[in-house]
């Protein structure tokens, strides 16, 4: 499923917060709804069956309560896609990546065959399941985990028992770190921390480009993976890193100069630290411990640079603007293959930054969508981020200045990203509010999913017309979002702690309400500014 993903580590945000977030896109062809939910222990299931790939399999017997973003629609699997669970430990799943023939070669996906012939008969074959996939992972792992770390090792273990039949990355948060995972194949996986004072970008492509072998084998402080995964490697080849002493020399004398460059004012106990760090890049590039995750798993097709690498290219680019981005001595453009997956952005980071770079649509650009410069070529050269089919964004942020009980804050938003507003939901409460978990299939405007459905159909048709309709409900909604959290988080701070869920689910209430009242307006006021367009249009008429 098309996703786009960012994660900002805590020393990057910029309230010190750990911040998760992600569209989720429906498929192609088709708008696939979503809701908010809170699912209980009771309610959580103790043998779980696989929509997709048929697979079933006992859960643990302790699980905790857990916020989702399933599907609101029955029949095809739950697709929990984002939530905190009690023990405040966030998951996003998942972003759908890339991979290439020789991974999959290699370690196959594990897809689900259907029985063939009758049962009972000569030449029956019983079916046999598949792996897990997107539509799983929150509902198997989520609940029963206490930290990012946690959550890496059991899918890990799950994805090395049962397989998978796609290409996925997830993320886990806790307050102190967050952890990035991809699924390599059918079985294996390999992991990331992100670093603490960076973002990484990822739009549905591998996207992880240095990796520790050495790390991950022993004490697992930035890196981990399937246990199997360097002889698996060696044993198919599929390690494209150039080891050529010479080449290891000149690569690592080129990246010296940039960092050096880049820390001009730097005093020399680091720039002694950074001749210690690039002599143990050198090391482990020579012991084979070091490589490159993009290059051996992942792809670098042509559809790629019309679909992937765009996304990463404008995200950075509106986080570190001082880079130069545009022209022909750009360090990269928008088809670069090496864009890096992580960076340190050029100042701290904001809810708001998040939203807008997940709503992008390549502003500023002569790729954007909605832009008046350009060509028409170049105005449909990239799949924007902000696109028709977004389906809903999960913001996970969770903050270390307040207590366990409120820390975590799920931003919501549903629909295209280009015409809706983030919400702040506290995740620590036994329900969420109507507005945001009566989707049915049943379009109408008392859903917050469907009402933006129809904001965004209408705007978009009008979009110079009404974007200033929408920048001022996003603005306001924002406001009032940050003014609720503040005066909530103050209010709680008095409360006994067993009152303090209660008051949470309340605070939620109040803001799904003035959200309500907010859209409602926004509404009307798109629907009269399109018909002023409409054919049969006549102003003779207004008198």
């Amino acid at each position: 499923m098309a996703c786009t993903t960012i994660l900002v580590g805590k020393l990057a945000s910029y309230d010190g917060s750990t911040i998760v977030a992600r569209n989720e896109d429906s498929p192609g062809g088709k708008f696939e709804p979503k809701r908010m939910a809170v699912v209980m222990p009771a309610d959580q299931p103790r043998t779980y069956t696989a929509t997709a790939s048929h697979l079933t399999f006992d859960l643990p017997d302790d699980p905790m309560r857990y916020s989702s973003v399933p599907d609101a629609l029955p029949g095809h699997g739950i697709w929990a896609a984002a939530g905190f669970n009690e023990a405040n430990v966030g998951m996003s799943a998942t972003e759908t990546i890339t991979s290439n023939e020789r991974v999959l070669g290699a370690d196959p996906l594990v897809e689900y065959a259907p029985a063939r012939g009758t049962e009972g008969e000569e030449g029956y074959v019983p079916a046999v399941p598949g792996g897990l996939g997107e539509e799983d992972f929150v509902t198997v792992v989520l609940p029963y985990v206490r930290t990012a770390r946690e959550g890496v090792k059991r899918l890990g273990e799950l994805l090395e028992r049962y397989g998978t039949y796609e290409m996925n990355g997830i993320a886990f948060s806790d307050a102190a770190e967050i952890w990035w995972l991809e699924t390599i194949g059918g079985h294996h996986w390999i992991a990331k921390r992100v670093p603490d004072d960076a973002y990484v970008t990822m739009p549905n492509q591998l996207g992880i480009d240095y990796f520790d072998l050495a790390d991950a084998e022993g004490d697992q402080v930035e890196h981990m993976a399937s246990a199997d995964l360097r002889a698996w490697m060696e044993a198919n080849h599929l390690n494209l890193t150039m080891l050529a002493p010479h080449v290891v020399d000149d690569t690592l004398d080129d990246i010296y100069d940039e960092l050096a460059d880049a820390l001009f004012d730097a005093d020399d106990d680091m720039l002694d630290d950074l001749d210690n760090f690039v002599d143990d890049v050198r090391e482990g590039l020579l012991a084979g411990d070091i490589f490159n995750p993009r290059e051996a798993f992942g792809s670098h097709s042509d559809s790629d640079h019309v679909y992937n690498t765009p996304r990463a290219w404008y995200m950075q680019r509106c986080l570190n603007p001082g880079d130069g981005w545009d022209g022909p001595d750009a360090a990269f453009g928008p088809e670069s293959d090496d864009i890096p997956w992580s960076r340190v952005p050029e100042r701290k980071v904001t809810i708001e930054d998040v939203k807008y770079v997940l709503s992008a649509h390549y502003q500023g650009t002569p790729y954007d969508c909605y832009g008046r410069g350009g060509t028409d070529a170049t105005r449909g050269a990239y799949r924007p981020i902000g696109i028709n089919r977004n389906g809903q964004l999960a913001v996970l942020q969770i903050r270390p200045y307040v207590a366990h009980e409120n820390a975590c804050v799920q931003w919501m938003a549903f629909g295209s990203n280009v015409f809706n507003a983030l919400v702040p939901l506290y995740a620590n409460v036994e329900r969420m509010p109507e507005y945001l978990e009566n989707t049915t299939e049943r379009v109408t405007s008392e859903s917050f999913y469907w009402a933006n459905r129809i904001i965004a159909a209408l705007a978009d048709a009008r979009f110079h017309d009404n974007s200033a309709h929408i920048e001022r409900y996003q603005e306001k909604i924002g406001g009032m979002a940050h003014r609720l959290l503040r005066e909530t988080d103050a209010a709680v701070e008095k409360l006994p702690r067993d009152e303090v869920s209660a008051a949470l689910a309340e605070a939620n209430d109040r803001m799904a309400a003035d959200l309500k009242r907010e859209t409602d307006d926004l509404l009307g006021r798109v629907l009269f500014t399109t018909s002023l367009a409409m054919k049969n249009a006549f102003a003779m008429s207004d008198n």
